[in-house]
Order: C-alpha cells, then sequence, then structure tokens
C-alpha cells in the first residue's frame, strides 16, 4: 500500500504491523544507510519495513559536517577508489534531490608557495576524478582577490587560495525526505519503534520482536532478511543475534561548533588542509550561520546524545583563531554538538582513527543477519544498493535491479522563489505548507522572530514527518537547537502548545517535554551556559 505524495503518518504505519504479513526486508535503523535500504528495496517492489528506537536521524546521520563531497583528505591519503565512488554518488544526490544539495565553493587559503603548488595539484586531480559529475573547476586566487571573496580571513603571510567545489546538504532533512520517498514507493517506516529481540528459526534469522515505545505495545514480525543498519549500535544487534559477538565498529567522535556568519563573512566555505593533528578543519557557511568542524576522537562507548569534550572544543577554537582575523572566544559559541562515526574496528589495537577504515563495511552472519555499517552521507545510495543485493541473495527474493541511481527523492524540486536555505529545502513541499498557513492566518507567524521558521512548519512536521517530541522539532524538523541552543530554548514552549494541539495532549506532557528539551539543549551549550540551562527554575 503506498502512501499519497510520500506523507509519513504514524497511525497508520503502526497498523501495517498489525498485518499478518511476511515482510520481505525489515530494516533496523532510521538513520542514512537504513533509510537509503528502506528506499532501495521499497522502490524494488519488496515488502519494506524499517523500524526506528528514536527519531530518523537521530545519532550520527543529523550530526555531519553537512558536505556532500569526494574526500579531499582521502586523496591525500590515497585511496582513489572512495573518492572516485563519492564523487560519483555527489552527482547523483544533486540531481536526485536539488531542493537539498547545492554546489558550494570552498577556498584553501595558502600562506606559502608550496603551499599553492601542493593543493592546486592535488585538486586538479580531484575534478579529473569526479568527471561528467564536475561541480566545477578548482583555480588558483590571488591574495587581492581573496580579500574580497573571503575578507574574514586572516590576511597575514597570505599568498592567495585555491577555490574548489563540493556539495552541500541539510542531513536530516534528507533523511525526513529518504523515509518520505520510501513510503511514497510502498514502504513502511515507523520512529520510536525498538527492537529487543532477534527472530530465529532452525538457526536462520526469520524476523525481529519491536516495542512502540510510546505505548509500549510489543509485535512480533515475520521477515525473508533482516537487515542492521544502526551505525554505532550495531554491534547490539549483533549480540541479540549472536551473544558475546566480537565488536565490529569502533566509534570516533566528531564536534562542531556554530558561530554567527559574520566571522566567516563569505559564500564560500573555509578548508583547513591540516590542522595541528594532521587533519582537515572545515568553516561552511550553513543555514545563515556559519559550522566549523570537526574533530576525529577514538571512544569506547557510544551513546544516543553523545557529548562534546573539553579538548575537542578547545581544538577547535584554537585552530580557526588562526585563520579567522575577527577573533573568537567561547562566548561567541551559539552551538556545539557531537555526532559518531560507525567506523570498522581494527583487526590491531590502535588509539588513532586514521587507522579505522572509512570506507563501508557489509557482512552476513551466520544465521542471516545482514549488517552494514561504515561510510558517510554522500555514498548512503550506493551502500544501500549493495545492501539490497545481498538481501535478495540471502533471503531469495525475486531479483530486480536498483532503481536509485535515477530517483527523484521526496521534495525534489528547486524552489525559484527568493527565500532562506532553510525554507527551500522543502522543496515541492514549500507550496503546501504555504497553503497550510493561508487556511489559518496564525500559522503565519514565526517562533521566533530573528529566524524564518513559522508555525506551519511545526504543524507540516507533525501532522505530515512523524515528529514526536520539541526535540524532533528543533533539532531535525527544523534546525534551530543545531544553530542556536539558547533561541531554541526560547521557542520550545511555542512548539511545545503547537504540538500538544496537533497531538491532542494535556499539560503534564508540555511540562514534559520542555523540562526534557531544556535538559537536552544544555549539551548544545558551552560549560557555563549549560550550569546555568540545567539549574533554571
Amino acid at each position: 500500500m503506498r502512501e499519497e505524495n510520500g506523507l509519513l503518518n504514524r497511525k497508520k504505519a503502526l497498523r501495517r504491523l498489525e498485518d499478518q504479513v511476511i515482510w520481505d526486508v525489515i530494516i533496523i535503523g532510521g538513520g542514512a544507510t537504513g533509510l537509503g535500504v528502506a528506499v532501495d528495496a521499497a522502490s524494488r517492489g519488496y515488502e519494506t519495513l524499517l523500524l526506528e528506537q528514536s527519531d530518523f536521524a537521530k545519532g550520527t546521520s543529523s550530526r555531519s559536517t553537512k558536505l556532500v563531497h569526494g574526500g579531499v583528505r582521502y586523496l591525500a591519503q590515497g585511496n582513489i577508489k572512495l573518492v572516485y565512488d563519492a564523487l560519483r554518488e555527489r552527482g547523483i544526490l544533486m540531481k536526485n534531490a536539488p531542493h537539498i544539495v547545492k554546489k558550494q565553493a570552498f577556498i584553501i587559503p595558502c600562506y606559502s608557495l608550496w603551499d599553492k603548488i601542493k593543493y592546486l595539484t592535488g585538486l586538479k586531480l580531484y575534478d579529473w576524478l569526479s568527471g561528467r559529475f564536475s561541480f566545477g573547476r578548482s583555480r588558483y586566487i590571488s591574495k587581492n582577490k581573496m580579500a574580497g571573496i573571503m575578507p574574514g580571513i586572516r590576511q597575514e603571510k597570505l599568498v592567495g587560495g585555491i577555490e574548489y567545489y563540493d556539495g552541500q546538504f541539510d542531513d536530516a532533512r534528507l533523511a525526513v525526505n529518504l523515509a518520505e520517498t520510501s513510503v511514497a514507493n510502498g514502504g513502511v517506516v515507523i520512529n520510536y519503534c525498538k527492537v529487543n529481540r532477534v527472530l530465529n528459526e532452525n538457526g536462520k534469522v526469520c524476523g525481529v520482536v519491536a516495542t512502540d515505545v510510546e505505548t509500549g505495545r510489543t509485535y512480533q514480525l515475520q521477515s525473508k532478511t533482516v537487515i542492521n543498519a544502526t551505525g554505532v549500535f550495531v554491534d547490539d544487534i549483533l549480540c541479540l543475534d549472536t551473544p558475546g559477538k566480537k565488536p565490529i565498529v569502533r566509534p570516533s567522535q566528531g564536534v562542531h561548533l556554530v558561530f554567527d556568519k559574520s566571522f566567516l563573512n563569505s559564500e564560500a566555505a573555509l578548508m583547513i588542509p591540516e590542522t595541528a593533528d594532521g587533519r582537515v578543519l572545515f568553516a561552511v557557511p550553513w543555514h545563515d550561520h556559519v559550522l566549523v568542524g570537526t574533530t576525529d576522537t577514538p571512544l569506547d562507548k557510544h551513546t544516543l546524545e553523545p557529548k562534546a569534550l573539553e579538548t575537542e572544543i578547545s581544538f577547535i577554537l584554537k585552530t580557526v583563531q588562526q585563520y579567522f582575523s575577527k577573533p573568537v572566544t567561547r562566548k561567541d559559541v551559539l552551538s556545539v554538538f557531537a555526532g559518531l562515526r560507525p567506523l570498522a574496528a581494527p583487526q590491531k589495537e590502535t588509539d588513532s582513527t586514521k587507522e579505522i577504515s572509512r570506507d563501508h563495511k557489509l557482512m552476513v552472519s551466520p544465521s542471516g543477519l545482514i549488517t552494514i555499517t561504515g561510510g558517510k552521507w554522500t555514498t548512503y545510495r550506493q551502500m544501500a544498493e549493495v545492501t539490497v543485493n545481498k538481501a535478495i541473495e540471502v533471503g531469495h527474493l525475486k531479483k530486480v535491479a536498483c532503481k536509485t541511481a535515477a530517483l527523484s527523492i521526496h521534495g525534489s524540486a528547486t524552489i525559484t522563489h527568493n527565500c532562506d536555505y532553510s525554507i527551500a529545502v522543502y522543496g515541492s513541499d514549500y507550496n503546501k505548507i504555504e497553503a497550510l498557513a493561508n487556511e489559518d492566518g496564525s500559522l503565519n507567524n514565526k517562533i521566533l522572530e530573528d529566524f524564518p521558521y513559522t508555525w506551519a512548519n511545526v504543524i507540516w512536521a507533525v501532522r505530515h514527518e512523524m515528529a514526536r517530541t520539541v526535540e524532533d522539532v528543533l533539532a531535525r524538523r527544523l534546525r534551530l537547537l543545531f544553530l542556536d541552543a539558547r533561541a531554541a530554548l526560547k521557542a520550545a514552549p511555542v512548539v511545545a502548545d503547537l504540538m500538544a494541539g496537533e497531538l491532542e495532549k494535556d499539560v503534564e506532557w508540555k511540562k514534559k517535554q520542555l523540562e526534557s528539551f531544556r535538559l537536552l539543549a544544555a549539551n548544545y551549550l558551552l560549560e557555563t551556559d549549560r550550569k546555568m540551562a540545567i539549574h533554571k527554575n
């Protein structure tokens, strides 16, 4: 059963769980990889169900550097195939989701003649590898022109810069659109539905047991194949299948800081090619702010809500201070967020994430449980394709060719209105939200004066995008928590009121939601502001 226009409806999705159907594919995990698999499988005509324990893209998939890219630093490491595949996927994604993905100019500042030669040579190879999917050719920019293009950059000893092109996107928005695309093709996706057990018959996986987190109702679901696409949580699911299973993932934490756009003062993004620890750092214009990151810190544990370490915050601040002409201090940080990368665990003991593969890993357990992990947002479609191909083999499904290379993603349209990127990312849904607001003039009210989001955006998120909590709206349907945590705290009461009306919730629900969001938002503030937020009455 295809849902009209691909809009998400949680009640209808849960009713599908009551049908005595044997699914072709059950996917555990609603991040980039799981949602990509749900789109691929549903578009091939398979009975497809995706279950997510929290909200779509709650974890790593909403906490990226917002880049659709080949990976310049992987080129420097000699991983040509990874870069080539990613550049191809970058082009496909921009074609299929032009409302979310846009071309972005990046500039590498050069402070020596050797920098100029080294980076320009490397980026010419990057251009060549992109082939017909090129976003634009790299070029050298003189010091004088640099002052006009990126006036926020430090001028002392600057000899010029190298400009190249990559892609930028909104990760959580793409995740929601992938869920909608799967539904439009006959798939079923449900958030806040946790898998507790993997069913096994005669030594082979035959389904899962899952619980609706909101009601506590448990469902026993049969399936020809089960796919574990839970990111940093893949080992948890593997242990449900095989208790005591050796971990295959080593989490690595990446932290980002968000500033006012005046610190970069440019439409181009800054790429710092070599930090003190030999990595790269980006400062990217995003939703009318500047997002700076990321770090790469190996961890021994995983969590749905990771916290930035003080060493990571200090590292980013210290690094950008060397490049921004405007002084940067802790008080300038509007939001800080951390995400965990599910990197394939190394075979030997190491504390360096440089030793850990950035490519994806696909494996099949003796029981037939399929696990896909690693990779990155840019290559989600390719990862999904190989995963579904493996599911066809494992589950003896009817062979159907992959269709996603030419499949438009929900919302696929370029907005011609002169509107903020935060609104343009809705694509073809933009007009529907406008129509909703026209039905009730009050929905044109902004949730905060200095941001483009309106009451209509909140109502739309609840009615048609499966938003269930204040966090779902302010963190992922809108991006306010990631852009300015203090502003998100101010907006929370309005959002809670609007959601309570839509979901038919009482005053106690609103109170719990606001308290929960206040504690969550404190993690997106630096230490002083965090303590104030937690202890605020």
